[in-house]
């Protein structure tokens, strides 16, 4: 076992992640999100889990008076859950002793809830309520415990000494999962992916390696048709065909992430090549063609599904939070795995373009899905309501579907943990931010240095050298990034391609390496296959994708046509197009703003895809 507080850490792979113990972020785009999650987020959430009934719903069961007065929907245990994972890594991350005192309030109350078997559901297992795994297909049993494994992850990666009892709740619920589910037991999945990616996590972190097995006992029983048919069909839930045997991600967004992310996890810790090679493949071809430029995934609301090849519609993009994490989270492990740079270029699209827009810029509010075309100006919310799911059209402070709020608060208080990676001999950093590293190679040379940027306000970034030592620097190079240039100390810049450009030395401390990557607009024309933008372009400027506001252009955006001719120019870290309106004839150069910061100066239209006629 390693003490590495890394939300993810395989056994093998080509890259080992470093942990929010060896990255810190320190300033910039992302502190500033972090800040506000751990100051405001945690606290709102927290708020809600109890006026919600939510957390109360353990203290019912504690008591045993279930089920009377439980409130909230089959899921909402992993909420929970989620709270304190996201709790475990911002505590790790800041030291904070209030919010310690909190955390372990909630612990107390999750554990007496549980039964001395291990089984721990607020919903089902009791005199009154449903039997224990008697609606595997919709009730969440296991998915909620997948959450709960999740969180003591982070708790045991954070503080592998702590006496507050998440790791003794966790293991025992996580034995039992292998009892009922194991070779001997039950043949059956859950209807929502997520125990299998907690169970691996969980068997790494508590070297346990029979979780380890289950989770691939579980990866493997998908695509039997284990569930049932439902109107969707069974690919709603992976299961109508074996993981190995997909082409492409299929079904409901996050549950296909979820199951995608976990079996890279069974692949790695098996040696599974084959299985390794499928999911390669199955990355290519949602990132081509069920992928949106946002980085967003699912193309349907009724389902929240991903669509066929090239169904992209952009006013109907349901693009959920949740399966832009989920996405994620199969990317980064991908990444651990091969080394392959495209991974992170995700990540990062998915992390400016989706992660970041959902929070309101106080941390209570949120959007439950991303549309990239707002036809009708959005109706104001009120701060104490919640929404059903993703009907809310301007970001909402709760929903009867919460899931995306503490997902991502967990994915803001670990997100130094998707910054940079080590192999034998050096570090590879793949998201840009200030931040502090320092680590130890297994050869025993330290790595230390300090990073310095506005991005993505601007393209430079500065790297200085920290400790001595031979090593090798990687620095990804996006794939826009075109004429991107670094330069070590006062030598000559010299023209870095994209992909990874490798810096092999004898560093000394002070050494600075400036990478600058032009984050000048620019156009990005859709893939002609894609009906629905056919005729359209988008503007990008770095990792962010723009959007064009009825704010801004004192219109509705359907009135909107951009001049191609005339490139976008820069305009103070936004980006300026020439827009013509169809009813006047009026010609003029138009703000865009990007496209995390929209609906933040009130109602209006949207829309990232502009026609060009």
């Amino acid at each position: 076992m390693t003490s590495t507080a890394s939300p993810v850490l395989p056994s093998s792979g080509r890259l080992r992640p470093l942990g929010i113990d060896e990255v810190r972020i320190t300033d910039g785009f992302w502190a500033r999100r972090q800040r506000i999650n751990g100051q405001a987020t945690l606290t709102h959430i927290q708020s809600r889990l109890e006026s919600e009934g939510w957390l109360p719903n353990f203290d019912l069961a504690a008591a045993g008076t279930l089920p009377a007065g439980r409130r909230g929907r089959e899921f909402s245990d992993s909420e929970v859950y989620k709270l304190l994972e996201a709790m475990a890594w911002e505590i790790g991350r800041t030291d904070d002793e209030e919010l310690e005192a909190r955390f372990r309030a909630i612990v107390r109350r999750v554990a007496a809830a549980q039964e001395p078997d291990g089984y721990l559901n607020t919903r089902f297992g009791r005199p009154g309520q449903g039997e224990r795994w008697s609606q595997l297909q919709w009730g969440h049993e296991l998915y909620c415990l997948g959450h709960l494994f999740q969180a003591a992850v982070a708790r045991i990666r954070t503080r592998p000494d702590a006496d507050d009892g998440l790791r003794e709740t966790a293991l025992r619920a996580a034995d039992l999962v292998c009892r009922e589910f194991g070779a001997r037991g039950r043949d059956a999945i859950c209807g929502h992916a997520e125990v299998e990616v907690g169970l691996a996590e969980l068997g790494r972190a508590a070297g346990r390696p029979e979780y380890v097995a289950q989770a691939a006992l579980f990866v493997q029983r998908h695509g039997r048709g284990l569930l049932g048919d439902i109107e969707w069909g069974r690919g709603y839930f992976q299961d109508d065909v074996p993981v190995r045997a997909a082409e492409a991600l299929r079904g409901h967004a996050v549950r296909a992430n979820y199951l995608a992310a976990s079996a890279v996890d069974v692949a790695v810790e098996s040696g599974d090549d084959e299985l390794l090679h499928a999911l390669r493949g199955q990355w290519e071809r949602t990132v081509e063609r069920r992928t949106y430029l946002t980085g967003g995934q699912g193309a349907h609301h009724q389902d929240e599904a991903f669509g066929e090849d090239w169904e992209l519609p952009p006013d109907r993009a349901y693009s959920e939070t949740c399966a832009g994490i989920g996405s994620i989270m199969f990317s980064w492990r991908l990444l651990l795995a091969d080394g392959d740079e495209r991974r992170a270029d995700l990540i990062e699209r998915t992390l400016y373009n989706v992660v970041a827009t959902s929070p309101s810029p106080d941390g209570r509010a949120f959007f439950y899905a991303n549309t990239l075309h707002r036809r009708t100006p959005a109706q104001a919310m009120d701060p104490d309501a919640t929404s059903p799911r993703a009907s809310s059209s301007l970001r909402a402070p709760w929903f009867d579907v919460s899931c995306c709020p503490p997902n991502l608060a967990r994915t803001f208080a670990s997100l130094a943990g998707y910054i940079a990676t080590a192999d034998d001999d050096g570090v590879q950093v793949h998201q840009y931010a200030s931040c502090t590293v320092r680590t130890v190679l297994p050869d025993g040379t330290m790595v230390a240095f300090e990073t310095a940027t506005a991005y993505p306000a601007d393209g430079r970034i500065r790297i200085t050298i920290v400790e001595d030592g031979e090593w090798t620097l990687g620095l990804r190079v996006p794939a826009w990034a075109h004429g991107a240039a670094v330069r070590v100390n006062t030598e000559p810049a010299v023209e870095a391609a994209p992909g990874m450009v490798t810096i092999r030395r004898a560093f000394g401390a002070g050494d600075v390496i400036e990478l600058d990557l032009p984050v000048t607009p620019r156009f990005t024309a859709p893939d002609p296959r894609v009906d629905a933008v056919r005729g359209c372009v988008a503007v990008e400027r770095g990792p962010e994708v723009m959007a064009l506001e009825s704010t801004d252009l004192g219109a509705d955006v359907a009135e909107a046509v951009v001049d191609t001719a005339s490139a976008p120019v820069e305009a103070g870290g936004h980006a300026r197009v020439r827009i013509t309106l169809r009813d006047t004839g009026e010609s003029r150069e138009i703000a865009l703003v990007p496209y995390h910061s929209w609906a933040q100066r009130g109602p209006s239209t949207m829309r990232v895809w502009i026609p060009t006629t």
